[in-house]
């Protein structure tokens, strides 16, 4: 019975094993299925990549297919791009065909970028228009910027000459990429608001207009010497005044807009002072009726004071007759020299 069991748990541990090595058989299988097209494709492109690696990154959910044809397509180039690196950089959030194709543009045309330098950029213009491909292709080839920018809805610069006449520019600023400091540089707006400063300061400091319209290309070169592309992501070659024009004579407006305003302080102040004098004038008729007032109460005393006379025998019938006479007199007069009434 004894020998019995031991040949029966013989048999089941061999079972167990045969099973394992079939399913690990099996999955062999499986992943050189899987992944032999692909390993096959580098191997045959002199940019082998392990079926170990395919797995790993096929288990990190990176699609080993984008990463084995980026980097045969370096290699084919001529670089040197490990399938670490390209999966680093994918799993980051970047775009790895824009980085090597970058970098085989920056290669071809002699410019030094190293891979790391192209995932900056590339990281770095993430969720704008642009791409490292794209900067890398403008360090080659130079682009043409409008200042000011057409987006914008304005069409051309004004400034004002010294001489108090307004005239309008349009300039065409050629940059190119500056990879250096391109991570952390100035964009495009900065240096169109710089180029856009400084072609106000170069008009602004011309004697007369006229001398802006005979020389433009003393804008540039003034605008040239600020240094515009200073902690930029370009480098300004060139800029170029496409369009110069007398857009009117703002010192002419302006001095005709402050004389009008003096006119109307110089209004506010006469009415304030005819105010004055108005109130000055009411305030002496005002006086004037409060002396006649006094008069007139004064000539009412005239007669209790001449009864108060009778009483006291101060003044006598004669005298009196003789002050009614005055009276008269005195009325008489002033009927001849007033003026005269006609009677209807």
């Amino acid at each position: 019975m004894h020998i019995v069991g031991s040949s029966s748990s013989a048999f089941s541990l061999t079972l167990i094993v045969s099973f394992v090595a079939v399913a690990l058989v099996v999955v062999v299988i499986a992943v050189i299925a899987k992944f032999f097209k692909t390993w096959l494709r580098a191997r045959l492109a002199q940019a082998p990549v392990s079926m170990a690696n395919m797995l790993g990154m096929w288990l990190r959910k990176v699609p080993y297919p984008l990463v084995v044809d980026t980097r045969i397509t370096a290699v084919k180039a001529g670089l040197s791009v490990s399938t670490d690196k390209l999966e680093a950089h994918f799993l980051a959030g970047g775009d790895i065909e824009d980085c090597v194709l970058a970098l085989i543009a920056a290669d071809k045309a002699g410019i030094p970028l190293t891979f790391d330098r192209a995932c900056a950029i590339d990281l770095a213009v993430k969720g704008t228009a642009k791409t490292v491909l794209e900067a890398v292709r403008t360090s080659i080839n130079p682009k043409v910027i409008d200042c000011p920018n057409a987006g914008t809805g304005q069409t051309r610069l004004t400034a004002v000459a010294r001489d108090g006449i307004a005239v309008a520019v349009r300039a065409r600023v050629t940059v190119r990429t500056n990879l250096e400091n391109f991570v952390g540089g100035a964009t495009e707006d900065t240096v169109v608001a710089r180029v856009g400063e400084g072609i106000v300061s170069a008009v602004g400091s011309a004697l007369s207009y006229k001398d802006v319209l005979e020389r433009p290309e003393a804008i540039s070169d003034k605008v040239l010497e600020k240094g515009v592309d200073a902690s930029t992501a370009f480098t300004v070659l060139s800029i170029d005044i496409a369009d110069v024009d007398v857009a009117g004579n703002v010192g002419a407006r302006l001095q005709a807009e402050q004389a009008e305003a003096d006119k109307q302080i110089a209004q506010a102040k006469a009415e304030v002072r005819r105010a004055a004098a108005v109130a000055t004038e009411q305030e002496m008729a005002a006086r004037t009726q409060e002396m006649r007032a006094n008069v007139v109460a004064a000539e009412a005393e005239i007669p209790m004071a001449i009864a108060e006379a009778f009483r006291n025998g101060n003044l006598g019938v004669l005298d009196y007759a003789r002050y009614q006479n005055v009276v008269a007199d005195t009325k008489m007069r002033e009927n001849i020299a007033g003026p005269s009434h006609s009677s209807n």
